[in-house]
């Protein structure tokens, strides 16, 4: 009798994913490819490239160790069409199927482009089931709901897992901590050593290929400490939760000099291809709170960034698209600035950023979102050149995750779905939260002037370019009522320097 073709995809690599499901040993064939036209649609990070396909070939290696029959098509197999399209076909023609099964992508647009495949036998379509909240489930939520509000969506996903309740109430008596978790760190106050995962025999021969056959992407591979497989990916979570949980709620949103990682916990990229599970990763959380071992306000902002933030950007995705990936409610036009890529610029904290993720395919959310995000929204640059800077320059970015984050909150492109505000800031917000501003050759205190901080400048002429826009949103009064005060003198002055700015930062003639 024919068997099953079942495809896995690179984010897939989870021994529980449900097209893995009720396999037969004798008959199924599992199907994993190597694409160089999903590795190139964006040029991605170089690390994160060896990061998917050194996991990819350790979870066929533990599948056969399982008994499973694995065809596994390498970049470097003569045969490869370079599409995953492609090898199904391929696949197909080479062995004796009667139904192709795979797990539900996250991307819009492959998904789309596999449903649409003409296939000689059908295809079965499972859940994505290490989401906690399917799409199904999340569009029944969001359903005659004026505004969607993660924070309203994260109470029931606590209520559904039990994570952090004392039977019908939030643990604590309140669901939400973040409060005592904007902490700015005191001078000389150091986090612990991190632990990196050093490259292991798989790892390290696709360093190498990938050194030599993508020379032309984006990054460095030098020093790369990711987890590719399950027992590093625990390695990694165990600790953070002894380590670096106890601090990571006061300290999560401030940002340092040369030090990309602080107490973050570092498990996003293996997370998002499926080495841990987010509700074993809460519970492990909930349990150090419990046993006495890390704050509740820590513990509380580690989990709504997972069982919160995560789940609701995926549901927001589905719901939303292929609408969504059109937004460009502030009608932003301009080119994405060169230092971006090369981080050459005066910009102390821009340029740390920027240093990081070539370095380390990593930044935290407050320098994605208050930092590189706020910049490029400040400046007016066309969602589409950010949301294509974020897919390739971090090693955990995959669309469902970086699009709601970056046309949502990081430039307000979709207009308040995912954030009830712009988040946009001046200077002062960065000085406050970090220790950039101490070091940097621009004066986080002055609004005009050749030295005066950039950011400065372009924000006041932000809230003015888009006053219009912004008038109904309550969030927004103040700094509107603010520059409804200024001088007809001043708002010019703002307005003429920060077309200055976008022109010598290339981002618009």
């Amino acid at each position: 009798m024919a068997g099953a073709l079942r495809l896995v995809l690179g984010d897939q690599l989870s021994d529980n994913l449900s097209a893995l499901a009720d396999a037969d040993l004798s008959r199924d064939q599992v199907l994993m490819v190597e694409s160089r036209v999903e590795a190139t649609a964006w040029k991605h990070h170089k690390q994160k490239l060896v990061l998917v396909w050194s996991a990819m070939r350790q979870f066929a290696e533990r599948l056969r160790a399982r008994g499973l029959n694995v065809r596994y098509v390498t970049l470097e197999d003569p045969g490869n069409t370079g599409s995953i399209g492609g090898e199904l076909r391929r696949a197909l023609e080479d062995g004796a199927f009667d139904r192709v099964i795979r797990t539900a992508c996250g991307k819009w647009g492959l998904e789309s482009h596999l449903l649409g495949l003409d296939l000689p036998v059908p295809v079965e379509t499972r859940e994505d089931d290490r989401f906690l909240c399917s799409r199904t489930q999340f569009a029944a939520w969001a359903e005659g709901r004026r505004e969607l509000r993660m924070e309203f969506f994260y109470r029931e996903m606590r209520r559904k897992t039990g994570l952090l309740m004392d039977g019908d109430q939030p643990a604590g008596g309140r669901w939400n901590f973040d409060a005592e978790n904007r902490r700015k760190l005191p001078p000389g106050l150091r986090p612990p050593e991190r632990l990196r995962i050093p490259p292991n025999p798989t790892t390290q021969a696709m360093l190498e290929q990938v050194s030599r056959g993508f020379d032309d992407h984006f990054g460095e591979v030098e020093g790369f400490g990711w987890p590719t497989n399950p027992d590093e990916a625990t390695a990694i979570l165990d600790h953070f939760i002894a380590d670096m949980l106890p601090s990571f709620g006061d300290w999560q949103d401030a940002m340092s000099w040369r030090r990309p990682f602080l107490w973050h916990s570092l498990i996003s990229p293996a997370l998002n291809i499926g080495l841990l599970d987010p509700l074993d990763i809460c519970r492990r959380a909930e349990a150090a709170w419990r046993e006495g071992r890390a704050p509740l306000n820590a513990v509380e902002g580690f989990i709504r960034q997972i069982i919160g933030w995560r789940e609701f950007v995926r549901g927001i995705y589905w719901l939303k698209m292929p609408e969504y990936g059109q937004r460009n409610a502030l009608d932003a036009q301009g080119q994405l600035p060169g230092f971006y890529w090369t981080g050459q610029t005066d910009m102390a904290c821009v340029a740390d950023a920027v240093r990081a993720v070539r370095d380390h395919a990593y930044a935290h959310h407050i320098q994605r979102l208050m930092v590189t995000g706020n910049l490029a929204m400040l400046l007016g640059v066309h969602p589409d050149a950010v949301d294509d800077w974020y897919m390739v320059v971090f090693a955990d970015a995959y669309e469902w995750v970086e699009m709601p984050n970056t046309r949502g909150m990081a430039t307000f492109a979709d207009g308040g779905i995912v954030g009830s505000k712009p988040y946009a800031a001046s200077g002062a917000y960065i000085d406050r939260m970090s220790d950039y501003c101490k070091g940097c050759r621009y004066d986080v205190k002055k609004r005009l002037g050749d030295d005066a901080c950039p950011f400065n400048a372009l924000y006041w002429d932000f809230i003015d370019r888009h006053a219009q826009r912004l008038a109904g949103n309550g969030r927004m009064m103040m700094p509107l009522r603010t520059l409804e005060k200024m001088p007809d003198a001043e708002r010019e002055a703002f307005r003429k320097q920060a077309r200055a700015l976008r022109v010598k930062m290339g981002v618009s003639e």
